[in-house]
C-alpha cells in the first residue's frame, strides 16, 4: 500500500471539494443549533425539509422553550427519533434561557451541558455559529479518516478528533470537516464507494473496494484498476 501525507490528502480534498460547506439551511445561531440537534442519524436534506415550517412556528428560543411537546413531535415527525429530538430541542432552548440568559454559549464545556448536544454537535455549533476552529467527527468523517489511514479502525470519535487536529492545521479544521463530509457523502459511501472516481484508492484501507467494469474494444469486460 502506498503512502500519502496528510498535506497531500488535504490537497486532493481541495481539488475535489473547494467550496464544501454546511448544508443545513439556517439564518442564525438559534436555527443552526436546532438543525444540528435534529440532524443526528438523519440526513441534512431531511432536516432541511422540516425546519422552514418549524422555525416559522417557533422563531426563537423563547417560543421553542414554551412549545407543546406533542406539537413539536408533529412538526418533526418525518425525522427518525423524532420524539427524542422534540424533547431535546425543547430542552436545549429552555437550558439556554435558564442557564445562559438566553445566549447560546460558545465553549464545548458549556454547550455539552445542554439537552441534545454532544461533543460532535458542540463542535459544529462552535464552528458554524461562532467561527471558532473546530473539527466535528460525524459518521462520514469517522469512516473517511479510517479509510485514508488518518486514524485506526478501532479508534472512537474522540480519538479520531484528537488525531485529525494534530494532522490538520488549525486554520483548516472547519474547511476540512466539510470537505471530509462531502467526500464521504458524495463519493466514499459506506456501502458502495465510487472507487473509480477516487484519488485515494492506492492508500485506502477499505478491504472491499468497488470498481465498475469497463468495456474492452473486443467486447470483453475487465475490472478497472
Amino acid at each position: 500500500m502506498e503512502h500519502m501525507t496528510p498535506e497531500e490528502i488535504l490537497s486532493h480534498l481541495d481539488k475535489l471539494y473547494p467550496d464544501a460547506q454546511c448544508e443545513l439551511v439556517h439564518r442564525n445561531p438559534y436555527e443552526m443549533a436546532v438543525a444540528v440537534i435534529l440532524s443526528a442519524q438523519t440526513t441534512d436534506a431531511s432536516v432541511n425539509r422540516v425546519t422552514p415550517a418549524l422555525f416559522e412556528k417557533y422563531p426563537d428560543l423563547e417560543s421553542l422553550a414554551k412549545a407543546d411537546l406533542k406539537d413539536l413531535e408533529a412538526a418533526i415527525s418525518s425525522l427518525g427519533l423524532y420524539r427524542n429530538k422534540a424533547r431535546s430541542i425543547k430542552g436545549f432552548a429552555k437550558g439556554v434561557i435558564d442557564q445562559y440568559d438566553g445566549k447560546i454559549p460558545e465553549t464545548i464545556e458549556e454547550l455539552t451541558t445542554l439537552a441534545g448536544v454532544g461533543r460532535k454537535c458542540a463542535n459544529v455549533i462552535q464552528s458554524e455559529c461562532f467561527g471558532i476552529p473546530a473539527l466535528a467527527v460525524d459518521t462520514h468523517v469517522s469512516r473517511v479518516s479510517k479509510r485514508l489511514g488518518l486514524a485506526y479502525s478501532k479508534d472512537d470519535v474522540d480519538t479520531i478528533e484528537r488525531k485529525l487536529k494534530r494532522k490538520v492545521p488549525k486554520e483548516r479544521w472547519i474547511k476540512t470537516h466539510h470537505q471530509m463530509i462531502f467526500f464521504g457523502r458524495y463519493l466514499c459511501h459506506s456501502r458502495n464507494p465510487e472507487c473509480d472516481r477516487c484519488p485515494f484508492t492506492k492508500i485506502c484501507h477499505e478491504k472491499n473496494k468497488h470498481f465498475k467494469e469497463q468495456e474492452k474494444p473486443d467486447g470483453n469486460r475487465k475490472n478497472k484498476a
